[in-house]
């Protein structure tokens, strides 16, 4: 506790330091100098700093050297550096021109881009000059427009002097719809993205409907028997067969395998399942792409400040096992009491019945992730090409809406899944019911591979281990919250069919 709340002041007093700093008011006097951040020379700039989020994700912008100052405009011809060509650096130009490299840089946390050269002719020629258009309203910087002129011929030896030029004109575009021109509407908002969602949708709604006539035409018949059998009088009712869900009620809230890491998963995917919704419903009513690395930085506040959820519903699930332990009083077990299960345990856990090769917990468990897979993988290209592609995903309601569908599909196709698994009278369900959801993940990864093989243009060992490796972390995180998602739908489910029967 004492940790979370030094990493929480710690947050705090780094986002009042970006909120007071000169790039994050977006303030500037006349003749004041604007920063222009890019990836390349190293020199040194009294009032740059860097992000918290920005030091996470490994970016490391750095000052371009550009004298610019507010509303002061460069003559075209100005001279930054000049290059002379030796033969290694004009194997780097080459070698960058022809695999297409484009840099990006920020003017007041406005992105631009602008390709290094240009092949023509099987020769490679490089861009020496850059053009500013800014536009301005009042203090603030509205627009920023890049124009990548004069070509060079690269050659060994070549003397190359790389020129910019400023222009400032005034703007009526108000500061809060400067990023307007990043959004890209006809993508985000595609009929595609809308057929998806409503495709979803309906999803949905057959699920729902067909679970629960699963449950009407199932349970209904075996709750009708077990109530005629409970009128049997003793010998009636040994003489007679027991059979299907209601016959492992003294196993089937029998502590799962690996207690200790089952709970862990649990309580993670219960504060994973805050931050989404959290961060969610901000970037909805803030629009947090606005700010370079605000998203993360929110995401890192939200998930220290939800770490007691993590912790409360850890001990929660634990409460069946703590005892062996030695933990007589813990936060958990005082707010909510002792565990109450509507069966007692056996002492002796009963032996599992052969059945079915399609009623394996394993099948069961790889068969659990290809609907939920189904209702999100369009939304998943949007948000892979926003983050790979570098576009600006700003549609954060259709993924809040698709995260919905998302629980819900994972709920009715574990609960649906599992009515089959107890009736075959397999009371291995907790880990089945986590597993389930959580195989949503893996479609996720083998779609990632999809999209890196025809959707990108990536290649190399360093490219390729850092994609791989963040699609391994975010399907991994989006398995947490569906396991989580699926073995909580899953419990009030056997919690509600056990607790409605009454067993001697």
């Amino acid at each position: 506790m004492h940790n979370s709340l030094i990493v929480l002041f710690t947050l705090l007093f780094v986002s009042f330091n970006e909120i007071i700093a000169d790039e994050h008011n977006h303030i500037y006097e006349d003749h004041e100098e604007v920063v222009v951040d890019e990836y390349c020379s190293k020199q040194s700039i009294s009032h740059y700093h860097e992000t918290l989020s920005e030091a996470l994700e490994g970016v490391e912008l750095e000052f371009s050297g550009y004298a610019i100052d507010f509303k002061d405009p460069v003559p075209a011809g100005t001279v930054t550096c000049m290059v002379e060509l030796t033969e290694e650096k004009y194997k780097a130009f080459v070698y960058a021109v022809k695999n297409h490299y484009w840099f990006q840089m920020y003017i007041d946390g406005l992105p631009i881009w602008g390709a290094v050269g240009k092949e023509r002719e099987r020769k490679y020629y490089i861009y020496t000059h850059k053009r500013f258009d800014i536009g301005y309203n009042g203090k603030q910087i509205i627009d920023v427009n890049l124009t990548n002129e004069h070509e060079q011929l690269l050659h060994v030896g070549a003397k190359i002097s790389f020129t910019i030029e400023i222009n400032w004109q005034p703007t009526n575009t108000p500061f809060k719809d400067r990023f307007d021109k990043y959004l890209d509407p006809n993508f985000f908002q595609h009929r595609i993205h809308w057929f998806s969602i409503f495709n979803s949708f309906m999803m949905v709604i057959f699920l729902v409907g067909l679970v629960s006539m699963i449950l009407v035409r199932t349970l209904r018949k075996d709750f009708a028997r077990y109530s005629k059998d409970e009128e049997m009088d003793d010998m009636e009712r040994d003489l007679g067969d027991e059979y299907g869900w209601k016959n492992i009620h003294g196993d089937v809230f029998r502590s799962s395998s690996y207690p200790i890491l089952f709970t862990s998963l649990i309580g993670c995917g219960y504060q994973l399942v805050s931050v989404v919704l959290c961060v969610t419903s901000f970037a909805i009513m803030g629009e947090l792409y606005t700010e370079r690395g605000s998203l993360l930085s929110t995401a890192i506040f939200v998930y220290a400040a939800t770490s007691p959820i993590n912790g409360y519903f850890g001990v929660l699930y634990m409460l069946e096992w703590v005892e062996k332990f030695g933990f007589d009083k813990c936060f958990g077990r005082n707010l909510n009491g002792q565990p109450d299960h509507p069966c007692r345990v056996n002492a002796v856990p009963r032996p599992i019945p052969e059945k079915k090769w399609y009623m394996e917990p394993a099948v069961i468990t790889m068969l659990g992730g290809i609907l939920p897979f189904g209702s999100i993988f369009i939304e998943m290209y949007f948000i892979f090409t926003s983050f790979w592609a570098y576009k600006i995903y700003y549609v954060y309601g259709f993924m809040l809406l698709v995260f919905l569908i998302l629980i819900v599909v994972t709920i009715c196709v574990t609960i649906g899944a599992h009515i089959f698994l107890l009736n075959a009278e397999d009371y291995r369900w907790q880990w089945t019911a986590f597993l389930s959801g959580a195989s949503t993940s893996i479609y996720v990864y083998i779609y990632a591979f999809y999209y890196f093989f025809f959707k990108t243009k990536m290649y190399g060992l360093f490219q390729t281990v850092f994609y791989f490796g963040y699609m391994a972390l975010f399907s991994g995180i989006l398995g947490i919250i569906c396991g989580t998602v699926g073995y909580v739908g899953t419990t009030f489910f056997v919690r509600k069919i056990y607790s409605n029967v009454k067993i001697d």
